[in-house]
């Protein structure tokens, strides 16, 4: 058998644009051929794929899935919103988000996962459908929550599908209590997390950075004032500030007389058994990427000069 050289598989990624793993292999399975390498990632969809690679991807879906004690979101996204509606990428998604109850919560293990009723992993699955859709999609991110008692409720915002949507909640709900009762209130707070987009559980969850810049900026504010007085008037400006951001001191979306973290304590009768927020997840589809802004007409009469 041919040695793989570094040089070989540089030679085939420069012709595809494949992933280096990729083109490892298919010089592996083509004995170090890089003709027949090149077909191997034609038929895989690999080469094709990777030739959309550098196309920005804001749209897709996000999905949650639960089972048990157990619940995942994940994000897979597209080029263009269209893709969302489309019945073979939403089953993709499906099953993504049901394949990641059982990896450690990663989208490295999620990639590298068996895909279901296949003989391929999620990554090379989604390769194939890139090729068939002809966008370039990614596996984004994903996330998994889990509770030894309790519940983990979910809420998904603009679902196109059941489970998915542009905006996927998971809320972990500790408590020996009331199933049913938990799932209605975590629900509730799963509506509140998505509503007013809660950057932490508490305070000793905000990045210290965070917290510094916040203080830094209030104290700005109050120069020139008595040390001891900004000393003041800084705490009290932090107060307000993890009140706005932290999901336990928000108030509650349903009822803004009294905080999320009030709210537990006074289901905690109802429940039967006290009541801790364990974790939350909340996924925006697209959030955080930068969008390529277009001009529609343009793009068509550059492609009508094309043809």
């Amino acid at each position: 058998m041919a040695a793989i050289t570094a040089g070989l598989v540089k030679e085939l990624r420069d012709k595809t644009g494949a992933g280096m793993m990729d083109c490892k292999a298919a010089l592996t399975e083509t004995d170090g051929d890089i003709e027949a390498g090149i077909d191997w990632l034609r038929k895989k969809g690999l080469a094709k794929a990777a030739k959309k690679a550098g196309r920005v991807a804001a749209e897709g879906l996000v999905a949650v899935e639960s089972s048990g004690h157990y619940a995942t979101a994940v994000e897979i996204n597209a080029e263009t919103d269209f893709v969302a509606r489309n019945t073979d990428f939403q089953a993709f998604v499906r099953e993504a988000a049901k394949v990641a109850l059982n990896t450690d919560g990663t989208v490295e293990a999620l990639a590298a996962a068996h895909f279901p009723g296949e003989t391929v992993t999620v990554a090379e699955k989604l390769s194939s459908l890139i090729a068939t859709i002809g966008e370039n999609m990614t596996l984004r991110r994903t996330a998994k929550l889990s509770v030894e008692k309790g519940v983990i409720a979910s809420y998904v915002h603009g679902a196109v599908s059941d489970g998915m949507g542009r905006i996927g909640v998971l809320v972990a709900l500790e408590s020996a209590g009331d199933v049913d009762k938990l799932s209605t209130l975590g629900r509730q707070i799963a509506m509140h997390v998505a509503a007013l987009s809660p950057v932490a559980l508490d305070a000793s969850g905000i990045d210290p950075e965070t917290v510094a810049r916040e203080k830094a900026i209030l104290l700005e504010k109050h120069q020139g004032k008595p040390a001891n007085v900004q000393d003041k008037i800084a705490e009290s400006g932090m107060k307000t500030f993890f009140k706005e951001v932290t999901l336990l001191e928000q108030a509650f979306v349903h009822d803004g007389s009294k905080s999320v973290a009030q709210v537990l304590k006074e289901n905690e009768g109802s429940v039967g058994a006290p009541i801790k927020i364990k974790a939350f997840v909340r996924f925006v589809l697209g959030e955080g990427i930068a969008k390529e802004e277009s001009d529609f007409a343009a793009e068509v009469a550059a492609a009508a000069g094309q043809a």
